[in-house]
């Protein structure tokens, strides 16, 4: 194992809720195995990556309803095809060497998978990115 492929595997947090079982397909097995803990590692950085692209599209997020805020979540991962891709390459430039190899295999539907986990994990933090106000 190169360094580079042991320093990232050193660095990524456990995820102890993410199993791995034979019976798994290897689509599962390497969510839980490789993009999960990669997501939980790249938090920080997804959240103020987000944060920035509702700054940059004016705000119009703090304007909406709760719901319609979890739909702006939504379409701006599904929609906006270069803001979907810099977030895929925040997580792929952290596989290793190996894991990389076995993503491209089935590169589409771990796609899928990987951007349904960082809407997720977005969505489940949105209070990050709302506006204090002031208590008077």
């Amino acid at each position: 194992m190169s360094d580079r492929s042991h320093n990232l595997l050193r660095i990524r947090p456990q995820v102890l809720s993410a199993k791995v079982n034979p019976s798994m397909s290897t689509d599962e097995q390497f969510q839980n195995r490789t993009m999960r803990p990669i997501i939980k590692l790249q938090n920080d950085l997804l959240l103020a990556v987000f944060q920035n692209y509702i700054i940059k599209h004016k705000n119009r997020y703090h304007e909406l309803s709760l719901e319609n805020k979890l739909l702006y979540i939504e379409n701006s991962i599904h929609k906006d095809i270069k803001f979907r891709n810099s977030l895929k390459g925040m997580i792929i430039g952290q596989f290793t060497v190996e894991e990389y190899e076995g993503y491209i295999k089935n590169s589409s539907a771990l796609n899928k998978r990987m951007m349904h986990m960082v809407i997720e994990r977005i969505k489940s933090q949105m209070q990050v990115f709302e506006i204090p106000t002031l208590v008077q």
